[in-house]
This record gives structure tokens, C-alpha cells and sequence, in this order.
């Protein structure tokens, strides 16, 4: 099946803001997401590499601001 990759991207990305902690000053999300989706979003530098043992994923600086932003977007203001 063909489908827009960056559309999936961008809705992963919005929906990790849901499960967002911070951790030793670090953001991050549990990781129960598409891992093709995963991959890329690793790629495009807005979380490390997701290829770990850990039930979460950090979100890069840029990752955590646009993460909130895209949920924003999507799903609307945050209470």
C-alpha cells in the first residue's frame, strides 16, 4: 500500500507528545509507535536512535518542540 510517509511522520511525531516525561532533564516518549515511522523521524533528527532496549525514545530538542507543536495542530491546545 502507497500512503504519504511525511503525513504518518508528522502524526507519530504529534502523537508522542501524549506520552511525553521528562527524565534526568531529558524529554522523552514511549516508544509504541510504527518503527518504519521511527526510523525516519531518527533521520530527520527529532528523536535518538530508537534501536534500543529502553521502552522509551529522547526526543531531540527540535524533536520535543515540534512534537508539541504538531499536537497542538492536530488535536488542539493542551489543558
Amino acid at each position: 500500500m502507497e500512503y504519504d510517509k511525511d503525513k504518518v511522520d508528522e502524526m507519530v511525531l504529534a502523537l508522542l507528545f501524549l506520552t511525553t516525561f521528562e527524565d534526568h532533564r531529558q524529554l522523552r516518549a514511549w516508544k509504541g509507535m510504527d518503527w518504519g515511522a521511527m526510523d525516519r523521524l531518527f533521520e530527520k533528527g527529532y528523536i535518538y536512535d530508537p534501536k534500543s532496549k529502553a521502552k522509551s525514545v529522547a526526543l531531540t530538542d527540535e524533536g520535543a518542540k515540534r512534537s508539541e507543536e504538531l499536537f497542538r495542530k492536530h488535536f488542539g491546545e493542551v489543558e
